[in-house]
């Protein structure tokens, strides 16, 4: 059986109106859409639902000039034009009838009076009223800001526009490729799905591929998209007697003996990290769910308990390739080469950054060993570049400390820690992975399933893939901060059997300095526009995904400078 037949995923009988007006508008945003199941709210979304709102009520409110006969949200299936609709408002005398379509915005200044995707939503529609039993021969979009309406004509041409455009869907989603981004379009500019398709990203790695047996790159620049996500950030709750609940849109963590204090909006909460005996309500529990927001549950020292989260992600595509990756060696091996090859560069880096005495030669020797990684023709091999690696860098890990005298750094050790600059490292290393966990899970990945970290029961063998190009940039980094500016002291730690453990002020401490890294802004190797670290891994996981499905042949691992 060929490949993309064992990744068909099936196509629903009836196409909805609303997804052959998105395929008019954008093809690869209504296969994101429609077909993969990946959905972000932006400004303009919320401001059309709000504007439509009173469209979808029970109750009719509609304008005294429209005609006697009228039905509000008339959902209609049409089997033999496989396609299946709900028109906003259906008016006419019983037998010729004209839909209505409403759009939040203006009314176009072209000639023509409306947008394509508008036209071919109302006469999808048509299809579907034609097909049971009605007259229709012009449709009507209503511009709700600008009051104006304007029809549109059911002529022949538009008809068959359609009917070409429903057959073209269908066999773009039984093929189960997904269509290539847009080049340099003005749609993408304000398109929610930008941060999830990320069409310059993918067109600009498409051509330096093409490109990359000649010298130079590309000369046309990145454009700055609307960043998915980026201005969610967590929200920690650490502590026995600590609750949190629902407010209206808001989040509050009340302590039993401080009451109410601290709140934050639900739609700038993008996880929430429960730890120790801290709980949550019911409703708020549900709401996050129904938002797709993940709840973390930790144990007072730290130790990942479990998930809790709302329907799984719909892109069973993406889990299929996955799947089908995973299971061969040289496509596995291809991506762990990147991976591994990328946090030694980045290990090189920080020595290169914070270690102004580190011999030539161990950059040298890194530098080799990257280059190894990336040639490597076994799984084996790589492993033992990366132990290579591991040593020299830890070598010179308590080098990097200024306070070396109070922190010493003897070598790497765990499980458990046995001193505080370990302690630290490992605490940071816990809360990257649960990061990348949920990462990746709203991706659309199975995190269990790794292409070089190998499935062991219960390890997220994906997650622990993405971070390690990232454990020296962000969680090394971090610890080096909190060390060096002397935001730890001795009193942080507590010596427990054999090993050392954090405060939990120490822990606050600790979350906040990851914190502070993950919402720092980085100018991307790649791309050249800003990005904080935590849309970074986003990125990151959306490129993996792109790599799975053939658009881009290489992982790009993230490497700074």
């Amino acid at each position: 059986m060929a490949e993309e037949d064992q990744n068909h995923v099936g196509i629903p009988d009836l196409i909805p109106a609303s997804m052959l007006a998105a395929f008019a508008y954008c093809p690869r945003l209504c296969y994101i859409q429609w077909v993969q199941g990946e959905f972000q709210d932006s400004a303009e979304t919320v401001d059309g639902r709000f504007q439509h709102r009173w469209v979808d009520a029970e109750q009719d409110e509609v304008p005294e000039d429209f005609q006697p006969f009228h039905a509000r949200s008339v959902s209609l299936t049409a089997p033999q034009a496989g396609v299946c609709c709900r028109i906003d408002l259906l008016e006419g005398d019983g037998s010729r009838v004209t839909p209505v379509e409403y759009k939040r915005g203006e009314a176009p200044k072209s000639p023509a009076g409306f947008y394509e995707p508008h036209q071919i939503q109302l006469a999808a529609q048509c299809l579907a009223l034609r097909e049971n039993g009605f007259q229709c021969i012009e449709g009507m979009v209503y511009y709700i800001r600008s009051q104006e309406r304007v029809p549109v004509k059911f002529d022949a041409s538009l008809m068959d526009r359609t009917k070409g455009l429903l057959a073209k869907l269908r066999s773009t989603v039984e093929r189960g490729e997904m269509p290539p981004p847009l080049q340099s379009s003005y749609r993408c500019d304000l398109c929610s799905l930008a941060g999830i398709c990320l069409p310059d990203e993918v067109n600009l790695l498409r051509e330096m591929e093409a490109e990359k047996e000649h010298e130079g790159k590309p000369e046309e620049k990145i454009r700055m998209l609307l960043a998915s996500r980026d201005d969610q950030v967590p929200l920690y709750v650490v502590g026995q007697g600590k609750t949190v609940r629902k407010r209206g849109e808001r989040l509050e963590v009340w302590s039993h003996e401080e009451g109410k204090i601290s709140e934050a909006r639900i739609i700038e909460i993008s996880k929430v990290c429960l730890y120790g005996a801290a709980e949550i309500t019911t409703p708020a529990m549900v709401e996050l769910m129904q938002r797709n927001v993940p709840v973390l549950h930790f144990s007072h020292g730290g130790w990942f308990q479990g998930i809790a989260l709302g329907m799984s992600h719909k892109n069973v595509e993406l889990r299929i390739r996955q799947f089908q990756w995973a299971g061969d060696e040289e496509r596995s091996l291809s991506i762990a080469r990147k991976i591994v090859s990328g946090k030694i560069e980045n290990c090189r880096t920080l020595l290169r950054r914070n270690d102004p005495e580190v011999p030539a030669k161990m950059l040298e020797s890194l530098q080799r060993l990257a280059d190894q990684a990336e040639g490597a023709s076994r799984m084996q091999s790589l492993l033992g570049y990366e132990g290579a690696a591991a040593e020299v860098y830890f070598s010179r890990f308590g080098n990097m400390l200024k306070s070396s005298e109070d922190f010493s750094f003897p070598n790497r050790n765990k499980r458990p820690p046995k001193d505080p600059v370990n302690t630290v490292l490992s605490y940071l290393y816990g809360i990257l992975a649960k990061e990348l966990f949920s990462t990746v899970l709203a991706a659309g990945f199975d995190p269990y399933l790794g292409f070089y970290h190998q499935p062991r029961y219960g390890r997220p063998a994906l997650a622990l893939d993405m971070m390690e190009e990232f454990r020296p940039i962000i969680a090394d980094s971090t610890a080096l901060t909190l060390f060096n500016k002397e935001e730890l002291a001795r009193n942080d730690f507590i010596k427990t059997g054999i090993g050392i453990s954090l405060t939990p002020d120490a822990r606050r401490k600790v979350v906040a300095g990851y914190e502070h890294r993950m919402q720092t802004e980085v100018i991307h190797p790649i791309f050249g526009y800003k990005i904080s670290n935590r849309r970074i891994l986003e990125v990151q996981s959306r490129l993996l995904a792109r790599v799975l499905s053939g658009e881009i042949k290489e992982y790009p691992a993230f490497t700074t400078r």
